[in-house]
């Protein structure tokens, strides 16, 4: 039976609620899971929903808060670090196949003194992962981004092809996962500037940068066409014309990507040794403890994990 770890994260947001109101869905699924979070604060949502504890769900106590809904301390930022580094620790000695997380607050990452900008750097920095990028999932919209959490100013200095190619592999190998080696693919590539950059009369990096590398993709098999207008590439590919997409910085592609899938996407990171995926909402510090956080973007964390745990 897959095994998944599933990290509460933030225990003074939402996720407690999220978490618990999946618990329905988590057990028609063929997988046990580790829940790596606060047994008292857990058990306290499913007497709260009149629910009970899956017996395929296993709560891994590791802390004992007293949490005020929607008013994070230092203590539930330490804690919040504490259920990631046992899961890392489980994930390294193969106890777990695949990860779930649940948001943090990556101000807290700063607050306790750890030097990650959230999840995605953090974890393929313990996973010692080489190369990497942060994707996201839809029934609708698939992308990944070249760039993650800078500045807009330094988004053009990180932009290479030996990155454009990188990323193209692992956006590649992710489609082959999902549609199965055989099948057709096509992913598209963002422009940087307006309208691709004109021919270089609004910008020189699609010719100098962004051509080169997709001719260099094309040459090692992999199905990159492009750069596009990033203003109507998202339109055609939701049409169907293509199949992914390769944004280039953090908001050119998850503006779209929200705008679809804002209840019912996946965060997921690709070039880890092991699946990793996260619902696209953050901690929601405004609803918290109110009753009204939607589980979705979670069950639907949960589904492409385990799918995926299947394949790998």
């Amino acid at each position: 039976m897959i095994k998944l770890g599933i990290t509460l994260g933030d225990p003074a947001g939402v996720n407690p609620e999220v978490l618990v109101k999946a618990f329905p869905f988590l057990e028609k699924l063929k997988s046990q899971f580790i829940v790596y979070g606060d047994e008292a604060l857990i058990l306290k949502e499913i007497k709260r929903y009149r629910l009970t504890l899956p017996p395929n769900i296993h709560l891994n106590n590791l802390s004992s808060l007293n949490i005020r809904p929607g008013h994070p301390t230092i203590e539930s930022h330490q804690a919040m670090i504490r259920y990631i580094q046992m899961a890392l620790r489980d994930a390294c000695q193969g106890r777990i196949k695949g990860l779930i997380t649940l948001p943090i607050n990556k101000e807290g990452l700063k607050i306790v003194g750890l030097p990650y900008r959230g999840h995605t750097e953090w974890l393929a920095n313990e996973l010692k992962a080489n190369t990497f990028a942060m994707a996201f999932y839809g029934k609708k919209l698939k992308l990944s981004l070249l760039t993650t959490h800078i500045p807009l100013t330094k988004v053009p200095q990180e932009i290479t092809i030996n990155r454009v190619l990188e990323v193209a592999h692992l956006s590649y190998e992710f489609l082959k996962k999902l549609k199965g080696s055989a099948e057709e693919v096509k992913i598209a590539l963002c422009g940087l500037n307006p309208h691709a950059g004109e021919g270089g009369l609004l910008g020189e990096e699609e010719e100098k940068l962004l051509k080169p590398a997709v001719a260099e993709a094309r040459k090692r098999g992999i199905p990159l066409h492009g750069p596009y207008p990033a203003d109507s590439l998202f339109y055609w590919t939701i049409q169907g014309r293509f199949d992914f997409v390769i944004s280039l910085y953090h908001d050119q592609g998850l503006i779209p990507f929200k705008m679809l899938h804002f209840k019912n996407g996946v965060n997921l990171t690709l070039g880890l040794p092991l699946i990793r995926t996260s619902p696209v909402h953050g901690t929601a510090y405004d609803i918290a403890g109110k009753g009204i956080a939607d589980p979705t973007s979670f069950i639907e964390a949960v589904k492409l994990a385990f799918q995926l745990a299947k394949k790998w």
